[in-house]
């Protein structure tokens, strides 16, 4: 799956995005509304990582998400 894949189905994806990070809240989820970018600083912001960290997390992310 690419990233414009995740962003045309970002509401269905929703769930798998809570259970991989749970630290996000459902304001977070929809302000980042598929938008790669707002999610990879949510990330960072609401665990401390640093950029390369998040980015590498978003990758697997997008390698092992199914819709």
């Amino acid at each position: 799956m690419n990233w414009d894949q995740i962003a045309g189905n970002w509401q269905q994806l929703t769930g798998k995005v809570k259970e991989r990070w749970g630290k996000l809240t459902d304001d977070d989820i929809t302000a980042i509304a598929g938008k790669r970018d707002q999610l990879a600083g949510k990330i960072r912001e609401r665990y401390g990582y640093e950029k390369d960290r998040a980015e590498r997390e978003l990758n697997d992310f997008i390698r092992d998400v199914r819709v």
